[in-house]
């Protein structure tokens, strides 16, 4: 998959450790405590609140991400736009709209989808294991990969999106085919107002 160019300036902020402390949930999504990132990532993962965030632009094209190579699970490989997840006693508006500009310096006003469980291994090196809320927004300024985050962004009209996934789905996060599967079956009349597509 070929990168897009035609972003700002790429930073190298460092905006994320693998010290912060996480949100532990259980599977109604109540606070039960808190944990290092090194730690909720560990084995087969302890189950934590994440979001994930699909942007738009004006042509319903989606803003795909691929993750930097120091990433721990999944780097060098595709998914949205955004993930992450609200840090101890952070809000989840709080803690996307932080993201968004950590990672894409970027905004957008977020429409919640829904929310699942999931949980994905990467071999020995650790799990997600997370109780993950769905946004979908609109790009409000053109974004600029920090590159401690991400490797090369693109857009993709849904069209390619769905070949990309038919033809080379191993260079995509566990997460980001799972949310798209199901943005598509159950929440397309949603999906639709974003991308135009009916």
């Amino acid at each position: 998959m070929r990168a897009n160019t035609d972003v700002k300036e790429k930073s190298a902020r460092i905006v994320s450790s693998e010290e912060e402390r996480l949100i532990l949930v259980d599977a109604e999504d109540n606070d039960m405590g808190f944990m290092s990132k090194a730690e909720c990532h560990d084995g087969n993962g302890v189950l934590h609140r994440a979001f994930s965030i699909f942007l738009f632009n004006e042509q319903g094209h989606l803003l795909l991400q691929q993750r930097a190579a120091g990433k721990r699970l999944w780097p060098m490989y595709w998914s949205n736009s955004c993930c992450s997840h609200p840090r101890e006693r952070e809000t989840m508006a709080v803690a996307a709209a932080r993201r968004l500009q950590d990672e894409l310096q970027t905004d957008s006003d977020l429409e919640f989808v829904y929310k699942f469980i999931y949980q994905a291994s990467f071999g020995e090196l650790g799990s997600e294991h997370e109780l993950c809320h769905v946004f979908l927004g609109r790009i409000v300024s053109e974004p600029g990969a920090n590159e401690t985050e991400i490797a090369a962004m693109r857009y993709v009209s849904i069209a390619e999106l769905e070949r990309d996934l038919a033809e080379t789905p191993e260079v995509f996060t566990p997460w980001f085919k799972l949310e798209w599967q199901r943005l598509k079956t159950e929440h397309a009349d949603t999906l639709s107002r974003f991308t135009g597509c009916g």
